[in-house]
């Protein structure tokens, strides 16, 4: 992939159009931000564009959601955390936000409107109809060059993403770039073995993303646990009891069962599946091995016997992509299983995390130094090792292509 960087743009008086993902939990009543994480991680690209006038677009939730708001709070956050004022406009391309563009000098930071309060904002457009949209026409006319930070949306194919890179020069900012090669060296020049640990509840993905690395002998081996664990499972004749089966059922992942049925005829060496679960009976932590699961009790984490086997596969590793918990880690009596097996994570020479659940673990564990890649989009980040092209990244491609 060839993108281009901010280092390759003169930004120094220009004005920069900046798309961040500042999306975040916002309390109900107060609208006050409940977690800045998002804004810590954009802001060395900030500071790099210190010259500029930068213009930022971002967004909140989307129509339909109780979060969907103005960014009154984005910019009053931004501005605590970055130490110099931001400008929050409540417009995105109207005569308000023009002239506050206009009106910007060198040094100056500007957060425009909800994007998504723009309709187009929330279509789906190839780039070569979403440079054509009303919003992409107007904010390209308001500014030098566009930057994409916005790992987070990267997987999205929306207007402000995907369309203002092939009407302008652009780059990928110090966030994108960094996400972008990190996740790149998974596929390429990543310490052998590579393992993927592939859990939590969104098993039709990780399930993709099992094909994927195993049929190009990008990893040399797959771990599935929670969810993910118990569609393979099932796949391999297992009963995993009533109420686990109940739950694939009504998160629709009967086609998965036969997804994991052809990996695992396929790569039945390489798939590491636990042989012991924990479930909850008499309201206690009480362990089975997979043969003997209780039909009447749901699984809700890998038992100790599967702690010790698939802990040594991690640490054996050169490589460990962690996406996804190994069950209801937030029951403490069911932890025990996604904490081990991330401890034994973080010992590994190379160590990329999908964010999501996985990183708030992480984080509360105190182990966030210890890891090499904790990504910001769990969603963009899962679809990356899936092989598919993101929408964000290939337009950043073909922007420098068109622009150099």
């Amino acid at each position: 992939m060839v993108i281009g960087t901010i280092r390759e743009l003169e930004c120094e008086k220009k004005t920069v159009l900046l798309r961040l993902d500042l999306n975040s939990p916002i309390d109900p009543g107060s609208h006050l931000i409940l977690d800045d994480k998002r804004f810590k991680e954009h802001l060395p690209t900030i500071r790099a564009l210190s010259g500029s006038r930068t213009v930022i677009l971002t967004h909140q939730s989307r129509p339909g959601k109780k979060d969907f708001t103005t960014l009154q709070a984005h910019a009053d956050k931004l501005e605590q955390l970055l130490g110099t004022p931001v400008t929050y406009v409540d417009s995105i391309f109207g005569k308000h936000a023009r002239d506050a563009v206009s009106g910007a000098k060198p040094g100056d930071v500007i957060m425009l409107e909800n994007v998504r309060f723009n309709a187009e904002e929330n279509l789906t457009l190839k780039p070569e109809d979403a440079k054509k949209t009303h919003i992409v026409k107007k904010l390209a006319g308001m500014a030098d060059f566009f930057v994409n930070d916005a790992f987070g949306t990267a997987h999205r194919s929306q207007p402000t993403v995907v369309g203002l890179p092939v009407v302008m020069r652009s780059a990928a900012g110090l966030l994108m770039e960094k996400e972008v090669t990190t996740l790149s060296k998974v596929f390429s020049g990543a310490p052998r073995p590579v393992c993927m640990v592939l859990g939590g509840t969104k098993a039709d993905d990780s399930i993709d993303v099992a094909r994927h690395v195993l049929a190009h002998g990008i990893a040399d081996y797959v771990i599935v646990i929670g969810v993910v664990a118990n569609v393979f499972l099932i796949a391999d004749g297992i009963n995993i009891g009533k109420p686990s089966s109940q739950l694939i059922a009504q998160l629709k992942y009967e086609p998965e069962i036969e997804k994991a049925q052809a990996i695992l005829a396929s790569y039945r060496d390489r798939v590491f599946m636990p042989e012991f679960v924990a479930v909850r009976q008499d309201n206690k932590r009480v362990e089975y091995p997979v043969q003997k699961i209780p039909d009447d009790a749901p699984v809700l984490d890998i038992g100790m016997d599967a702690v010790r086997v698939l802990t040594q596969a991690i640490k054996k590793s050169g490589t460990v992509v962690f996406n996804g918990p190994a069950g209801l880690f937030e029951d403490a009596d069911f932890a025990t299983g996604t904490y081990e097996l991330l401890k034994a994570a973080s010992q590994v020479e190379f160590s990329v995390v999908g964010g999501g659940h996985t990183a708030a673990v992480i984080e509360k564990m105190g182990l966030v130094s210890h890891f090499t890649h904790i990504s910001t989009g769990g969603g963009a980040c899962i679809e990356f090792l899936t092989g598919k092209k993101l929408p964000a990244v290939d337009a950043l491609e073909q922007s420098k292509k068109i622009f150099g």
